[in-house]
C-alpha cells in the first residue's frame, strides 16, 4: 500500500509540473483574466497552501507541525527536528466574465461575455528546523497577475467628422512574484514571534492600441498606433507575526495569531513605447487617447488577526484581513482609462472561516476514515473602486486531504473554489450608463505536502505501540 502511495505521489508531481505546458495550446500562464487587472498591481492571489485555500484562506492563527504555514512568520518555529517539510501546488481557473451594455436613454440592450483558462504553478515552499524552537520558511508564490483585453469605440463627435471610427484597444499581462524568507523562534512554549523579509520581482506589460477602422474623410490611409509600458519590480518589504496558544493540551490546541506587514511603493523601472508603422515615434499622428498611466504599484499596509483550533477529529479557524490601501487615496487616482472612468484605490475588508473533519487519523483499516474533509467561505472587497462603485469578492472553497501513509503527514491535497466579483451598481460618465463587470470563476487546485521524517508527527495522537 504504502509503496502504491509512493508511485502515485511521484507521477502525479510529475504530470502536474508538466501540466502548464501540455495546456499551453488552450489555456494560458496568466493567473488573471479581468478589466479590474489594468490597474496597479493587478489582480491579488490568494496566499497560502492547497490546505489553507480549500479552508477558505485561513492561516494567520494556523499552527501544525505538518503543514507549512507561510501567512504567518511566527509558525516556523514549530518546524519538526531533523526533518523538514515540502509543499508544492497547481492551479487551474476557468473565468466567466458578462458586462451589460445601455443605450443613452440607460436601458440595458445586451450583454458582453467572454470566456477564458488559466494553468499555473502557485507556489513552492519549503521549512525546516535550525535549533529548537527555532526555524525557517522559504515561500514562493504569485502576489498578483496582470491579465486583460479591451477594445472601445471613439464616441467623439469631433474625431468622426475629422478621420472616422477609431478603435482602441487595451491589453496588458505579467505577474509579481513574493519570495518570503520567514523565521519563527519560540521563547516560550505558548508563545512564538516571527520575522519575514519579503522580496517582490516581476514585470508587467500594458500595451494600447489606435486604429482608424472607417476612414470616411481625407485621402490616404491612417496607421495605426501602438504603445507598450513595461514595468520592472525589484523591491523588498517586511512582515511581522505572532502566535500564542490560548489552550495547549495533548487533545488540543487554541492558537490566536496576528501578523503586520509593512507597505509602500514598489518604484518599478519603467520603459515606455510608441510605434506608428513599426517606428518608434514619441508624438502620435493621429488622435489617440491618453494611454493608461496605471495606478502606481504598491503593497498596503496590512493587519491580520487569526483564530484556530485542533484536536484529534476537527480543526476550524477564522481570520480577519486589513489592508489599507486607500490611505491617501487622492494620490492614486486614475482616470484615463477607455472609459474616462474614475478609478482609485480603497480600504479592504476580508473574512476567511474553515473546517476541517478528520474522522479517524490513525485508522488503519480504513482508509476514509482518514482523509481530512475541508470547507471554507470568503468574504471582502477590491482593493480598487471603479466610478464610485466597490467591487464586491466573495467565494466558497472545499477540499480533501488524502494522507501517503499511516502515521505520516505526507499528503496529496486537491481543492475546489468557486468565486465570484460583482459590483451591486452601475457607473455613471456624464448621463452615460455604463456597466461593469462580473466575474464568476472556477478553480482546482491540487499540490503535494512532504513530511521528511520516516516516523508519524501527528500532533495529540498518542501511538498505542512504539
Amino acid at each position: 500500500m504504502q509503496r502504491s502511495f509512493r508511485l502515485i505521489y511521484i507521477i502525479g508531481l510529475v504530470l502536474l509540473m508538466t501540466m502548464p505546458f501540455a495546456a499551453s495550446a488552450q489555456t494560458s500562464s496568466i493567473n488573471a483574466y479581468s478589466p479590474y487587472s489594468m490597474y496597479g498591481p493587478g489582480e491579488l492571489m490568494t496566499p497560502g497552501s492547497v490546505q489553507m485555500r480549500s479552508l477558505g484562506g485561513i492561516g494567520i492563527g494556523m499552527r501544525a507541525i505538518g503543514q507549512i504555514n507561510p501567512q504567518n512568520p511566527a509558525a516556523a518555529s514549530i518546524a519538526p527536528r531533523k526533518s523538514f517539510l515540502f509543499d508544492f501546488g497547481i492551479d487551474g481557473t476557468h473565468f466567466r466574465n458578462s458586462q451589460p451594455k445601455y443605450n443613452a436613454q440607460g436601458e440595458m440592450i445586451s450583454k458582453a461575455k467572454t470566456v477564458y483558462n488559466s494553468a499555473n504553478i502557485h507556489s513552492i515552499a519549503l521549512t525546516f528546523p535550525v535549533y529548537r524552537n527555532l526555524g525557517v520558511s522559504l515561500n514562493v508564490s504569485p502576489y498578483s497577475s496582470v491579465g486583460y483585453k479591451v477594445k472601445t469605440t471613439d464616441q467623439n463627435q469631433d474625431n468622426w467628422a475629422d478621420i472616422g471610427r477609431v478603435m482602441y484597444g487595451y491589453e496588458g499581462e505579467g505577474d509579481i512574484t513574493e519570495v518570503k524568507l520567514s523565521v519563527g523562534w519560540a521563547p516560550w512554549r505558548r508563545l512564538s514571534i516571527g520575522v519575514a523579509a519579503k522580496y517582490y520581482w516581476g514585470d508587467i506589460t500594458r500595451s494600447y492600441k489606435a486604429q482608424v477602422t472607417d476612414q470616411i474623410t481625407g485621402i490616404g490611409t491612417f496607421s495605426p498606433t501602438v504603445g507598450r509600458d513595461n514595468y520592472v519590480v525589484s523591491n523588498f518589504k517586511f512582515q511581522f507575526g505572532l502566535q500564542w496558544n490560548i489552550l495547549l493540551t495533548e487533545t488540543r490546541i487554541f492558537t490566536l495569531g496576528a501578523t503586520y506587514d509593512l507597505g509602500g511603493v514598489l518604484n518599478p523601472k519603467k520603459e515606455s513605447y510608441v510605434y506608428t508603422d513599426n517606428i518608434i515615434n514619441s508624438i502620435q499622428s493621429i488622435p489617440v487617447r491618453d494611454r493608461i498611466n496605471s495606478l502606481e504599484l504598491r503593497v498596503p499596509h496590512q493587519f491580520g488577526v487569526g483564530l484556530f483550533f485542533r484536536d484529534r477529529a476537527i480543526a476550524w479557524g477564522v481570520d480577519y484581513v486589513y489592508a489599507a490601501w486607500g490611505s491617501n487615496n487622492s494620490s492614486y487616482q486614475e482616470n484615463t482609462n477607455p472609459n474616462n472612468l474614475e478609478v482609485t484605490y480603497c480600504n479592504t475588508h476580508t473574512i476567511k472561516l474553515g473546517f476541517e473533519l478528520t474522522p479517524r487519523v490513525s485508522d488503519v483499516r480504513n482508509y476514509l476514515n482518514r482523509i481530512s474533509y475541508r470547507v471554507g467561505a470568503r468574504l471582502g472587497n477590491n482593493y480598487q473602486m471603479f466610478g464610485g462603485q466597490r467591487v464586491n469578492e466573495m467565494a466558497i472553497t472545499a477540499g480533501l486531504g488524502f494522507p501517503v501513509k499511516v502515521w505520516g503527514a505526507s499528503s496529496v491535497n486537491v481543492g475546489f473554489e468557486y468565486g465570484r466579483r460583482s459590483v451591486p451598481g452601475t457607473a455613471n460618465i456624464g448621463a452615460q450608463k455604463i456597466g461593469l463587470v462580473n466575474q464568476n470563476y472556477y478553480k482546482v487546485s491540487i499540490g503535494f505536502s512532504l513530511f521528511s521524517a520516516d516516523t508519524s508527527d501527528y500532533w495529540f495522537v498518542r501511538q498505542k505501540y512504539d
